[in-house]
């Protein structure tokens, strides 16, 4: 199996700011934990804007195949955690599947 990404994975939702910090918290200990199981690797991203707060999650994969048998046959289907329709503005309705064509990490 590949072990450089070649599939990136990305989830966007957004929060009012009165509760960003309680949805990093459990993104943080809900949501990232199982992608780090399997993935090889995650970054989760935070936007401050005037009324709202979003949140991005990047996972990145050797294969379309590898990242398939993650979301069980569904790549693109979302997957909501038990307390996103709580604390999301809208649930997120899709996933965005990347192939990864440059990957330079060489940060200077």
């Amino acid at each position: 199996m590949p072990t450089k990404p070649t599939i990136a994975r990305i989830w966007r939702g957004r929060t009012r700011p009165d509760v960003a910090d309680t949805y990093e918290a459990y993104i943080r200990a809900e949501g990232i934990p199982p992608l780090q199981k399997v993935a090889l690797g995650v970054q989760l991203f935070r936007e401050e804007r005037e009324e709202e707060t979003w949140f991005t999650t990047i996972s990145y994969w050797p294969t379309i195949e590898a990242m398939t048998a993650f979301t069980k046959g569904a790549p693109t289907k979302v997957h909501h955690l038990d307390r996103d329709a709580e604390l999301l503005i809208e649930l997120p309705e899709r996933i965005e599947i990347h192939r990864i064509l440059v990957n330079d990490q060489n940060l200077r």
